[in-house]
Protein backbone atom coordinates (compact mmCIF):
# COMPACT_ATOMS: atom_id res chain seq x y z
CA UNK A 1 0.00 0.00 0.00
CA UNK A 2 3.05 2.64 1.01
CA UNK A 3 6.17 2.42 0.17
CA UNK A 4 9.48 2.78 2.70
CA UNK A 5 12.70 4.01 1.53
CA UNK A 6 15.94 3.61 3.06
CA UNK A 7 18.67 5.77 2.12
CA UNK A 8 21.93 4.63 3.15
CA UNK A 9 20.61 2.06 5.89
CA UNK A 10 23.32 1.76 8.65
CA UNK A 11 22.03 -0.54 11.75
CA UNK A 12 21.18 -4.19 10.59
CA UNK A 13 18.83 -3.97 13.33
CA UNK A 14 16.69 -1.02 11.95
CA UNK A 15 16.09 -2.70 8.74
CA UNK A 16 15.38 -5.80 10.00
CA UNK A 17 13.03 -4.36 12.30
CA UNK A 18 11.53 -2.12 9.60
CA UNK A 19 11.20 -5.23 7.36
CA UNK A 20 9.05 -6.50 9.54
CA UNK A 21 6.83 -3.23 9.97
CA UNK A 22 6.47 -3.37 6.31
CA UNK A 23 5.34 -6.99 6.34
CA UNK A 24 2.80 -6.30 8.43
CA UNK A 25 2.08 -2.95 7.18
CA UNK A 26 1.64 -4.43 3.55
CA UNK A 27 3.98 -1.88 3.09
CA UNK A 28 7.05 -2.47 0.02
CA UNK A 29 10.54 -1.93 1.22
CA UNK A 30 12.82 0.01 -1.16
CA UNK A 31 16.54 0.06 -0.08
CA UNK A 32 18.91 2.62 -1.54
CA UNK A 33 22.44 1.87 -1.79
CA UNK A 34 25.12 1.97 0.01
CA UNK A 35 24.40 -0.01 2.30
CA UNK A 36 26.30 -0.29 5.67
CA UNK A 37 26.18 -4.05 6.13
CA UNK A 38 25.53 -7.17 4.08
CA UNK A 39 21.81 -7.58 3.57
CA UNK A 40 21.72 -11.49 4.37
CA UNK A 41 23.36 -10.29 7.83
CA UNK A 42 22.55 -12.71 10.68
CA UNK A 43 21.86 -9.68 12.36
CA UNK A 44 19.38 -8.61 9.95
CA UNK A 45 17.63 -11.35 9.69
CA UNK A 46 17.52 -12.34 13.53
CA UNK A 47 15.72 -8.73 14.04
CA UNK A 48 13.17 -9.77 11.52
CA UNK A 49 12.65 -12.91 12.88
CA UNK A 50 11.14 -15.36 10.21
CA UNK A 51 9.38 -11.74 8.31
CA UNK A 52 12.44 -11.17 6.07
CA UNK A 53 11.44 -13.73 3.55
CA UNK A 54 7.95 -11.99 3.29
CA UNK A 55 9.60 -8.63 2.42
CA UNK A 56 8.46 -7.06 -0.77
CA UNK A 57 12.10 -5.69 -1.44
CA UNK A 58 13.76 -3.26 -3.89
CA UNK A 59 17.31 -2.72 -4.00
CA UNK A 60 18.41 0.37 -5.57
CA UNK A 61 22.24 1.21 -6.69
CA UNK A 62 21.90 4.75 -5.64
CA UNK A 63 20.26 7.84 -4.70
CA UNK A 64 19.56 9.19 -8.10
CA UNK A 65 18.58 5.87 -9.49
CA UNK A 66 15.92 5.66 -7.29
CA UNK A 67 14.60 9.75 -8.05
CA UNK A 68 14.89 9.79 -11.65
CA UNK A 69 12.75 6.35 -11.55
CA UNK A 70 10.27 7.24 -8.86
CA UNK A 71 6.74 9.83 -9.12
CA UNK A 72 9.05 12.16 -6.50
CA UNK A 73 5.25 14.03 -7.23
CA UNK A 74 4.59 11.58 -4.35
CA UNK A 75 7.60 11.69 -2.14
CA UNK A 76 7.72 12.65 1.39
CA UNK A 77 11.51 12.97 2.81
CA UNK A 78 11.43 12.64 7.04
CA UNK A 79 14.14 15.44 8.56
CA UNK A 80 14.90 16.89 11.62
CA UNK A 81 15.76 19.95 9.00
CA UNK A 82 12.02 21.00 8.74
CA UNK A 83 8.95 22.80 10.31
CA UNK A 84 6.26 20.52 8.56
CA UNK A 85 4.91 17.57 10.77
CA UNK A 86 4.11 14.41 9.35
CA UNK A 87 0.56 14.82 10.35
CA UNK A 88 0.04 17.97 8.00
CA UNK A 89 0.40 15.94 4.62
CA UNK A 90 -2.00 13.74 2.78
CA UNK A 91 -0.67 10.29 2.00
CA UNK A 92 -2.49 8.43 -0.44
CA UNK A 93 -1.37 4.52 -1.57
CA UNK A 94 1.83 4.22 -3.34
CA UNK A 95 3.51 6.82 -1.45
CA UNK A 96 7.03 6.93 -0.91
CA UNK A 97 8.09 7.47 2.58
CA UNK A 98 11.81 8.11 2.81
CA UNK A 99 13.94 8.32 5.73
CA UNK A 100 17.59 8.70 5.65
CA UNK A 101 20.85 6.51 7.28
CA UNK A 102 21.19 6.59 11.09
CA UNK A 103 24.22 8.76 11.29
CA UNK A 104 23.73 11.21 8.58
CA UNK A 105 20.03 11.24 7.69
CA UNK A 106 19.13 12.92 4.13
CA UNK A 107 21.70 14.51 1.89
CA UNK A 108 21.05 18.07 2.17
CA UNK A 109 21.15 18.54 -1.69
CA UNK A 110 18.16 16.47 -1.53
CA UNK A 111 16.22 18.01 1.17
CA UNK A 112 16.51 21.86 -0.88
CA UNK A 113 15.59 20.50 -3.68
CA UNK A 114 12.07 18.34 -2.52
CA UNK A 115 11.91 21.71 0.29
CA UNK A 116 7.70 21.39 0.51
CA UNK A 117 7.65 17.16 0.91
CA UNK A 118 9.86 16.96 3.57
CA UNK A 119 8.57 16.17 6.94
CA UNK A 120 9.41 15.61 10.06
CA UNK A 121 8.00 14.23 13.66
CA UNK A 122 7.92 16.41 16.53
CA UNK A 123 9.89 16.35 19.73
CA UNK A 124 11.44 18.49 22.44
CA UNK A 125 15.04 20.17 22.60
CA UNK A 126 15.88 17.48 24.85
CA UNK A 127 16.80 14.80 22.57
CA UNK A 128 18.54 14.87 18.63
CA UNK A 129 16.76 12.38 16.62
CA UNK A 130 14.41 9.13 16.87
CA UNK A 131 15.23 5.60 16.32
CA UNK A 132 15.03 4.58 12.55
CA UNK A 133 12.84 1.98 13.17
CA UNK A 134 10.53 4.10 15.76
CA UNK A 135 10.60 7.04 13.33
CA UNK A 136 9.14 4.65 10.43
CA UNK A 137 6.07 3.10 12.21
CA UNK A 138 5.39 6.74 13.33
CA UNK A 139 4.79 8.03 9.52
CA UNK A 140 3.95 5.26 7.79
CA UNK A 141 0.87 4.29 10.47
CA UNK A 142 -0.35 8.17 9.84
CA UNK A 143 -0.16 6.89 6.18
CA UNK A 144 -2.55 4.22 7.30
CA UNK A 145 -4.85 5.98 9.35
CA UNK A 146 -5.23 8.69 6.78
CA UNK A 147 -6.18 5.43 4.37
CA UNK A 148 -7.95 3.23 6.28
CA UNK A 149 -10.59 2.02 5.18
CA UNK A 150 -8.45 0.96 1.51
CA UNK A 151 -6.08 -0.64 3.93
CA UNK A 152 -8.60 -2.90 5.47
CA UNK A 153 -10.18 -3.23 2.02
CA UNK A 154 -6.69 -4.91 0.63
CA UNK A 155 -6.63 -6.94 3.31
CA UNK A 156 -9.43 -8.87 3.95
Amino acid sequence: MFNIVLFNPQIPPNTGNIGRLCVNAGASLHIVKPIGFDISEKAVKRAGLDYWNNVDLKIWESTEEFLNNTDTSRCFFATTKTNTPYFQKNYKPGDYLIFGSETKGIDENILKRFKDQCITIPMTKKGRSLNLAVSTGIILYEAIRQNFQTFVDLNQ
